[in-house]
């Protein structure tokens, strides 16, 4: 009797922990919601790398254009002073002749002012330069009217664009509002007047964009003010006032 008990717990033992015993697989339950804060991080890991890519680009975009214009002003200055020495060395010669001199004068006058508008301009597009962390903005930036005759006028802007990914131009229309005095009265001249001339004062800008035009007012009107506008359908975005 003992031998069959024993026999007995020996199968039993065998049945659990030998080769043919039931397998038990184990296996670990982890929450859905431990799962969205990898798969969140990865995203904005994604969108941050994308953003920094579009800002390295047009950083590199406006960089280009402030080194050409660096070549533009060492060229330009190279040749300013060659003319200067031969300015110097023909106004002690008697053998150059005054109306020469004077067109040489005059060259050496145009270049020095272009000069300083190249240098004012790389010190623009150096201002322009996306700083990390920006968002979208629109800016009007050198805007001047000069007085062209008794009642014409000329005017001179660049408009400034910073994109991200999610907006890379910008669309728009620009607006000069006009302000004079003539006969005692102050008055307003609103810029484009019509349709037929609309078209020239619509904007799509990728990055910057120069705009210059005319304008006239009536006999005997003093000009006070002009101020430009960028708006985007109804909004205005920015405005600045011109100098003179």
């Amino acid at each position: 009797m003992p031998t069959s008990v024993v026999s007995l717990k020996l199968k039993r033992f065998r049945y659990r922990f030998g080769i043919s015993a039931p397998r038990v697989v184990v296996r670990s339950h982890v929450p859905w919601q431990w799962l969205v804060p990898p798969f969140v991080l990865l995203a904005l890991l994604l969108a941050v790398g994308g953003w920094l890519v579009a800002q390295k680009k047009e950083a590199g975009v406006l960089g280009a254009e402030v080194e050409s214009l660096r070549q533009q002003l060492k060229a330009q200055s190279d040749e300013l002073s060659v003319l200067r020495t031969m300015a110097g060395t023909g106004q002690s010669a008697v053998s150059i002749e005054r109306a020469a001199q004077q067109q040489l004068l005059g060259k050496i006058q145009g270049l020095e002012a272009e000069n300083a508008v190249l240098r004012e301009d790389i010190l623009l597009f150096e201002r322009l330069i996306p700083i990390a962390g920006e968002g979208t903005s629109i800016r009007i930036e050198n805007f001047r009217v000069l007085k062209e005759a008794e009642t014409r006028f000329r005017y001179r802007l660049l408009l400034a664009f910073h994109s991200d990914k999610q907006t890379p131009d910008f669309r728009g229309r620009l607006q000069l509002a006009i302000k004079y005095a003539n006969g005692g009265k102050v008055l307003q001249l609103l810029l484009p007047e019509g349709r037929e001339n609309a078209a020239e004062f619509q904007l799509e800008i990728k990055h910057f964009l120069r705009r210059e035009g005319g304008f006239e007012l009536p006999a005997g009107a003093v000009l006070q003010g002009v101020e430009a506008r960028v708006l985007q359908g109804d909004t205005l975005r920015v405005k600045r006032l011109a100098q003179f």
